[in-house]
C-alpha cells in the first residue's frame, strides 16, 4: 500500500471505476451475447451505422429494457431498422430552440411563403421557444404542447389562433422527423380548438356606397379608396390581389379583368374575370381620371417620380369607420364632415345632430373581405352556377365551398322564383273550389 493511501479510499476509487464501466451482457449459458453491454446498471448496444458522408460509425444506444432477454429483442429490432433504412436518430437532439434558428428559420427563407405569412409563423415560433424551447425534439411530449396552448388560451387568444400555432409546431416537428431526429409526432392525436364561425353580414349596395361617400369626408384619399371598394364589390377580388392591379390586366376589347398576371394570388395562379354590368361601367369611370404616368390601378400617392402601387388603405377605412357628421332628426340624412350645413339638402330640416361617428353601426365593422362576400352573394342569387363563380373567385374545389356557405342565398332565389311560376288558367291558386 502507498504510503499516505487508506483502504478506504482505494476501494470508492475502485468502486466508481467500475461502476461506470461497459461490462459484457451474458446469457444463460455465460455466453457474452454480441453487441449487448451493460453500463451503470442499463443496457447499452454497439452498433455500426453510416453517416452522412458514408462513413462507418461505431454508435453507443441506450435501451430502455430491463432484463437482458428483452435487450436482446430490441437490439435485434436495431439491426432490423438499420437494414430498412429507417433507423432511429442515435445522439443527443439538439432542443427545439437550437432547431429552429439553425436549420427551421433557413428554410423559411426558401420556402417561397408570402411575407405576411412568415411575419405570422416567426411570431407563432418565438412564443413557442419560450415554451419548448429547452426541450429536446425527441423529449417534446403531447403534455408540452397542450400546456403551451392553454397558456395561450389564458392569454385571452381565440380559438383558431391556438389552431394556428398547432399548424406552426407540426411543420417543424415535420421537419425534424425528415431529418430523423424523431420518428414519431407528438402532436398526433391533439385536437383542434373548435372555433365559432359567426355569420357575415351582408352588406348591400347602398351600404358601399354610403361608406364611400364617407370616406370621400375622411380622407384625402377618397376618391381611390371608393374606386378600391367598389372594384372589390363588382369583381370579387382579394384585398391584396386587387391592389397590385396593373391597367395592362384589363381588357375592354374582350372584357376580361386578370387577377394575379403576375401569379401572386392566394393560390398562385392567374385568373380571369368576365365583365359584368357594374364592373365595366366602373373600370370605364376609373379608366377616364387614371394618372397618365402611372401604369397600375391604384397608383402610390407618395410615388414622386417612381411608379409605385399603393401599399395599402387599412389608414383610409379606419379613418371612414369614424368619420364625423351630422343626422337629420327628421330624414335621418347623414352629412359628412366636421363642418355641416344647418340645413338638410333632403327635408330643408333644421333639426339636425352632429355626431364623432355619424355611419350606422353596422357599418362601424365593414372591411374589405365584406366587398367579397358582397359579390359571391349577389352572383348566387342572380342564379349563377356555382362553378363559374368559383373560377371568378380563385376557388380551386369547383363550387363546392360557395354551394356550403351560399347555398341558402340560392335556395331562398329559388323559393321567390317558385313563387312567381305559373301553370296557366288551371293553375290552383286562381281555380274556383271543388265541392267535397
Amino acid at each position: 500500500m502507498k504510503r499516505m493511501a487508506t483502504p478506504g479510499s482505494q476501494s470508492g476509487a475502485s468502486s466508481t471505476s467500475r461502476r461506470y464501466k461497459y461490462t459484457k451482457v451474458l446469457d444463460n449459458r455465460k455466453h457474452a451475447i454480441r453487441g449487448l453491454w451493460r453500463r451503470n446498471g442499463k443496457f447499452m448496444a454497439r452498433i455500426t451505422v453510416e453517416d452522412d458522408a458514408g462513413r462507418k460509425r461505431l454508435k453507443w444506444v441506450p435501451l430502455t429494457a430491463a432484463t437482458a432477454a428483452a435487450a436482446q429483442e430490441e437490439f435485434r429490432t436495431l439491426l432490423v431498422e438499420r437494414g430498412e433504412d429507417r433507423l432511429r436518430h442515435i445522439g443527443r437532439c439538439p432542443n427545439f430552440s437550437d432547431y429552429v434558428a439553425q436549420t427551421y428559420e433557413p428554410r423559411l427563407v426558401t420556402s417561397g411563403k408570402k411575407p405576411d405569412t412568415l411575419v405570422t409563423e416567426r411570431v407563432h415560433l418565438k412564443q413557442l421557444g419560450e415554451s419548448l424551447g429547452h426541450l429536446y425534439l425527441d423529449k417534446i411530449r403531447p403534455h408540452h404542447v397542450t400546456g403551451h396552448l392553454q397558456r395561450l388560451k389564458e392569454r385571452g387568444l381565440a380559438n383558431r389562433t391556438c389552431n394556428l400555432a398547432l399548424v406552426i409546431l407540426r411543420n417543424v416537428l415535420k421537419n425534424a422527423k425528415i431529418d430523423g431526429y424523431i420518428k414519431v409526432l407528438p402532436v398526433e392525436g391533439l385536437t383542434w380548438q373548435r372555433s365559432e364561425k359567426k355569420a357575415r353580414r351582408l352588406f348591400t349596395r347602398e351600404d358601399i356606397d354610403l361608406f364611400c361617400q364617407a370616406a370621400l369626408a375622411a380622407s384625402k384619399n377618397g376618391v381611390p379608396f371608393a374606386d378600391y371598394l367598389r372594384l372589390l364589390a363588382a369583381c370579387g377580388a382579394r384585398e391584396q390581389e386587387t391592389i397590385k392591379g396593373r391597367w395592362t390586366d384589363v381588357d375592354f376589347r374582350q372584357k376580361l379583368l386578370t387577377i394575379g398576371a403576375e401569379g401572386d394570388t392566394k393560390n398562385r395562379e392567374t385568373r380571369r374575370v368576365d365583365f359584368n354590368v357594374e364592373l365595366e361601367a366602373h373600370l370605364q369611370a376609373m379608366h377616364a381620371r387614371r394618372a397618365p404616368d402611372s401604369q397600375w390601378l391604384f397608383p402610390s400617392p407618395q410615388r414622386g417620380d417612381q411608379d409605385t402601387r399603393a401599399k395599402t388603405f387599412r389608414e383610409t377605412l379606419l379613418l371612414t369607420r369614424a368619420v364625423a357628421g351630422s343626422v337629420c332628426m327628421d330624414c335621418k340624412q347623414i352629412q359628412f364632415g366636421s363642418e355641416t350645413k344647418n340645413v338638410c339638402p333632403r327635408c330643408q330640416s333644421t333639426r339636425l345632430e352632429h355626431k364623432e361617428r355619424v355611419l350606422p353601426d353596422h357599418l362601424q365593422k365593414f372591411g374589405f373581405h365584406d366587398c367579397r362576400h358582397h359579390f359571391i352573394s349577389f352572383a348566387v342569387m342572380s342564379g349563377i352556377d356555382f362553378m363559374t363563380i368559383a373560377r371568378w373567385v380563385g376557388h380551386k374545389d369547383g363550387g363546392i365551398l360557395i354551394g356550403k356557405v351560399y347555398g341558402h342565398l340560392s335556395n331562398e332565389h329559388a323559393q321567390a322564383q317558385a313563387a312567381r311560376m305559373s301553370f296557366g288558367p288551371g293553375d290552383a291558386s286562381t281555380a274556383p273550389a271543388t265541392k267535397s
